[in-house]
């Protein structure tokens, strides 16, 4: 069994995140960029199927300019078998990502499919949903367990929702979205990522998985979060009781 995992370049969740000038997006440039969190547990995911016994392959897949192939070396350093790149200089939007994951299924013909349940940077949280909609699979979303049934060709979900938790039974190929207590993923080694360097990398274009680029959704503007107030501080009781009901009137 093939498993397909999405990964993502982003800003570093540890960078302080700039503003530009123009509030036409964030400043990238001389920034530092990791793998997105939750593509990381999804790595992670895959890679411990594998190591069961469940699955016979991974293949990690970035989508974006040349320097995303340093995400997919890392994706690789972490165990994925093999990596493709489509590389794009063009924004991707998740209906875009969504396409070419579709069309590239056709290709590799994965049973499963382990997406981040979304992105740091855009926080979109519609691709892995996206994809199960084109290819008209199952989806479990927000996955905070996965069990996987090889001669039933099942899989078992456990999701976080508002509620606690709810269980879903897919059958395979399915679509699953982590969520961020699904595991804690382990770091690349250094020998691992030397073999990282000679582990295959197959390119594709947009054009030639035949998904055109064209913008769905417009910026406005991007602008800093407001600063927070100055706190105060309150000699008694009654004091803070007078202001949280005049002043915040919160009660």
């Amino acid at each position: 069994m093939k498993i397909m995992v999405a990964i993502k370049r982003v800003i570093d969740y540890a960078v302080k995140i700039r503003v530009k000038p123009d509030k036409t997006g964030v400043v990238t440039q001389n920034v530092k960029m990791s793998m997105n969190p939750f593509c990381e547990i999804a790595l992670e995911e895959a890679l411990r199927i594998r190591e069961s016994g469940l699955a016979s392959e991974v293949v990690a897949v970035t989508m974006g300019p040349s320097q995303c192939l340093d995400t997919l070396r890392t994706g690789l350093a972490m165990g994925a078998d093999r990596g493709i790149h489509v590389e794009s200089t063009s924004a991707l939007h998740p209906l875009h990502v969504a396409k070419i994951l579709r069309n590239l299924v056709e290709i590799e013909k994965p049973s499963l499919i382990i997406l981040g349940k979304q992105a740091i940077d855009d926080d979109c949280n519609q691709t892995g949903q996206m994809v199960a909609g084109l290819l008209n699979w199952p989806q479990g979303t927000f996955a905070s367990k996965v069990v996987l049934d090889k001669e039933k060709k099942e899989v078992t979900v456990d999701r976080e929702v508002d509620d606690g938790i709810e269980t879903v039974q897919l059958n395979l190929p399915a679509v699953i979205t982590t969520d961020l207590r699904l595991n804690q993923p382990r770091y690349a080694t250094l020998p691992n990522i030397m073999k990282a360097k000679s582990k295959p990398i197959k390119k594709f274009t947009p054009q030639e998985l035949n998904v055109e680029i064209k913008p769905d959704l417009e910026i406005v503007e991007v602008t800093e979060p407001p600063k927070r107030k100055a706190g105060v501080m309150v000699s008694s009781v009654d004091e803070l009781i007078h202001k949280l009901k005049n002043e915040a009137k919160v009660i």
